[in-house]
């Protein structure tokens, strides 16, 4: 008995670490007087931004580009180029060392955190889902929408068929992580939270990276639709998901060593 508590205790304690962390944003000296823009247009800036997580081992250095309202990037590049460490500091889950980042013309640093991650979506190759309906997990960005809305946001993101064929429907219990879906239908059930939640900003992390030929079709029709007005970045590796984006990124060793501007596929088919 006294072995088997061991792990208990361990474990109690990393918990009780966790509960007395303070979130970011509710720290009254850090929170008092940072910005809640009225409006967000969507135009992100990176001026001469370098970043590193440990001194003197730079992640990014000396980036500079502009997003404009309503364009959508494209940034690749090889591993560890910096592609997601870039977009998480859109996110603010770090601040770079040097340089600074603005949304609409407001420097991140004086932008209330919470309110700007409100303004964000984020669909990653990394699905989180919860053993609990589908329509609560679509409504996880949102939850006081109204089924209409869910239902809604399911049809814009191609997988209101296919949660039609379900015995339960929209009341069905997926399991942990999405257990009874495919990859494919898991993904599109994130993309319909992003539909649900209609944010000005948008992140896509690799969103086909694991999806076959068909798969990722149905995914960038959905994607298509979802990024029309809204500043758009994308991380992708596979060739077929950067034809939709106005601006390529090319990355390397922290980088930005080519920047190519495009007529997304979107508006050429």
């Amino acid at each position: 008995f006294h072995i088997m508590l061991q792990p208990v205790f361990a474990s109690m304690e990393r918990l009780m670490e966790l509960f007395r962390t303070v979130p970011e944003f509710e720290h009254k000296d850090r929170s008092k007087g940072l910005l809640k823009p009225e409006t967000v247009q969507g135009e992100i800036k990176f001026k001469n931004v370098s970043f590193s997580y440990e001194e003197g081992q730079p992640v990014l250095r000396n980036i500079s580009f502009t997003a404009y309202p309503g364009e959508v990037v494209a940034l690749v590049g090889a591993s560890g180029a910096g592609k997601t460490t870039l977009v998480n500091l859109i996110l603010k889950f770090y601040i770079p060392q040097t340089g600074s980042i603005y949304l609409d013309g407001h420097d991140l640093r004086e932008i209330d955190t919470k309110w700007l991650r409100e303004q964000i979506g984020v669909v990653s190759q990394e699905i989180f889902l919860f053993n609990d309906t589908i329509e609560n997990n679509i409504k996880y960005g949102k939850p006081f929408a109204a089924t209409e809305e869910v239902v809604n946001a399911a049809i814009r993101a191609n997988i209101h068929n296919d949660i039609e064929k379900l015995e339960d429907k929209y009341t069905t219990f997926i399991g942990e992580r999405g257990a009874i879906l495919s990859a494919g239908q898991r993904q599109r059930i994130s993309i319909a939270r992003a539909f649900l939640k209609d944010p000005p900003i948008l992140i896509f992390d690799e969103p086909t990276s694991a999806l076959d030929a068909e798969t990722e079709g149905l995914l960038k029709d959905s994607i298509r639709n979802l990024i029309r007005g809204k500043t758009t970045f994308i991380i992708a590796h596979r060739l077929s998901m950067i034809d939709i984006a106005q601006k390529v990124l090319v990355l390397e060793n922290g980088r930005i060593v080519e920047t190519r501007n495009q007529i997304p596929s979107s508006l050429t088919s």
